[in-house]
C-alpha cells in the first residue's frame, strides 16, 4: 500500500514522516510515488515527473516565478531511525533522525507550502529531485536541467539546504587535481641506486603549508578560498624505492572564477610539476544585486534574524546558476549535523523556516506555519 502524507497539517509531523519513509540515494520511488500522490490532490499545481524527481508547479500569470528545490535522498542510515522527538514541548525540542538535516526539514517546509498557498504573490515551481548524495552524474536536479530545462525556469531558485535557518548566497566552485612526482625505483638495501618520488613530493607539501587562502568579494559577499592536501599516494612495496608520487589536492575556489581559471591557478601554485586536474565544478554568484534576490533576503532576516552570508561548500545552487538563475540556500538544521550518526533538527528552526518563506510567498510573515487552526 502506498505511503500516505498530509501535507496540509503539521509541518514538523510532515519533516518527521517523510524522514521515515526510505530514501537512501538510489531507493527514493516510494517516497517520490508518495509525495507525486500527495501533490496531485492540490487542484493549483500541475504535477510533473522524471524518474524519482517530482516538480509542481503554479500557472497564475504571475509577473515572477520562483523555483524552489530539494533532495529527497540521503545517506546510508546508522541506526538512526524512525525518528524522535528530544525535549519534547521545550525551547530546545528537536527531531533526530536521518535526513532531519539533510535535507527533510527543507523538503517538508517545501511540501507544506505548495500544498496550502493556494495563491502566492510569485508563481512557484517545486523542485523535489533524487540521488544528490552521490555521483554528480545520476543527480536528479542535473538529469531535470538536462532533459526538461523548461520545467526550471524561474527568476530565482531557492535551494533547501541546512543553513541553520539563514540565508546563505551562491557556492564556492570545488576542483580536485593530482600533484606527481617521478623517481627511480630501486632495492631499499641500496637506496642510493635509485630516486625517491616520495621525497620528491616535499616542495609540494611545503607549498600547501605556506599557501595563503584568498577572501574574495563577490556580490557583497565574502567567500574564504582553500587549497589542501587530501591525499597522498606512493610506493609498491615496503623495501622499494618508490618511483611515483601523487599528492590530491582540493582547490575551493570563489564563484567570480571559472574552473578554467581555477585550473590555472592550480597549476601556477605547483609550477614545474606535474598537474592533472580530476575533476571540477564551478560556483554559484548569490545575485544579491537582483531585487528580487534583496526582496527575499529581507523578508526572511526579518522573521529569522541575521544576515545573509556566503555557502562556502558546494551546493546544487550551482546548477541553477549555470542556467542563468540566481540563487540563494535557506533551509533548517545545522550544516555540521549533516551525515552525522547524531543528526538533528530543532523543531523551532523547521516551523520558522516555513513562516519566514510562507511570508515573502504571500507579503505576509503571520503566525507559525503547520500550527492547528490556522489557515494558509
Amino acid at each position: 500500500m502506498p505511503e500516505t502524507l498530509d501535507l496540509s497539517g503539521d509541518v514538523v509531523a510532515l519533516t518527521a514522516a517523510i524522514c521515515d519513509i526510505p530514501s537512501v540515494s538510489g531507493d527514493e520511488t516510494t517516497l517520490a510515488d508518495a509525495i507525486e500522490t500527495a501533490l496531485a490532490r492540490s487542484a493549483q499545481l500541475e504535477v510533473l515527473r522524471d524518474g524519482d524527481a517530482i516538480v509542481a508547479r503554479t500557472h497564475l500569470g504571475r509577473s515572477r516565478r520562483v523555483v524552489i528545490a530539494g533532495h529527497i535522498d540521503t545517506v546510508p542510515v546508522t541506526a538512526n531511525l524512525p525518528t524522535s522527538f528530544r525535549d519534547a514541548g521545550t525551547e530546545s525540542e528537536a527531531l533526530w533522525g536521518r535526513g532531519t538535516v539533510d535535507m527533510k526539514g527543507g523538503v517538508a517546509v517545501a511540501l507544506h507550502l505548495a500544498a496550502t498557498l493556494a495563491a502566492p504573490r510569485w508563481d512557484v515551481t517545486w523542485v523535489f529531485y533524487d540521488h544528490e548524495e552521490v555521483e554528480a552524474e545520476l543527480n536528479g536536479l542535473g538529469r531535470l536541467a538536462r532533459l526538461h530545462p523548461e520545467w526550471l525556469h524561474g527568476d530565482l531558485a531557492i535551494l533547501g539546504e541546512p543553513t541553520n535557518g539563514g540565508i546563505e548566497g551562491g557556492c564556492n566552485g570545488t576542483l580536485r587535481a593530482d600533484i606527481s612526482t617521478t623517481g627511480r625505483a630501486a632495492h631499499s638495501a641500496r637506496s642510493w641506486r635509485g630516486s625517491n618520488a616520495i621525497h620528491a613530493a616535499a616542495p609540494i607539501l611545503d607549498r600547501l603549508a605556506h599557501y595563503t587562502a584568498a577572501e574574495v568579494e563577490v556580490d557583497g559577499l565574502v567567500y574564504r578560498e582553500g587549497l589542501n592536501a587530501v591525499g597522498i599516494s606512493g610506493g609498491i612495496a615496503g623495501n622499494v624505492i618508490p618511483d611515483r608520487c601523487t599528492v590530491s589536492v582540493n582547490y575551493r575556489f570563489a564563484p567570480s572564477a571559472t574552473p578554467e581559471q581555477a585550473a590555472a591557478h592550480v597549476r601556477e601554485v605547483f609550477e614545474g610539476f606535474d598537474v592533472e586536474v580530476s575533476d571540477s565544478a564551478p560556483g554559484a554568484r548569490p545575485g544579491l544585486d537582483a531585487l528580487l534576490v534583496q526582496e527575499f533576503v529581507a523578508a526572511v532576516t526579518s522573521v529569522t534574524g541575521g544576515v545573509a552570508g556566503p555557502k562556502y561548500g558546494w551546493t546544487d545552487v550551482a546548477r541553477f546558476a549555470e542556467l542563468g538563475i540566481p540563487a540563494v540556500n535557506f533551509g533548517p538544521g545545522n550544516p555540521e549535523l549533516a551525515h552525522a550518526d547524531d543528526e538533528h533538527c530543532p523543531t523551532g528552526q523547521i516551523r520558522s523556516c516555513a513562516a519566514a518563506l510562507r511570508g515573502w510567498l504571500t507579503d505576509d510573515a503571520g503566525p507559525d506555519a503547520g500550527t492547528p487552526g490556522i489557515e494558509e
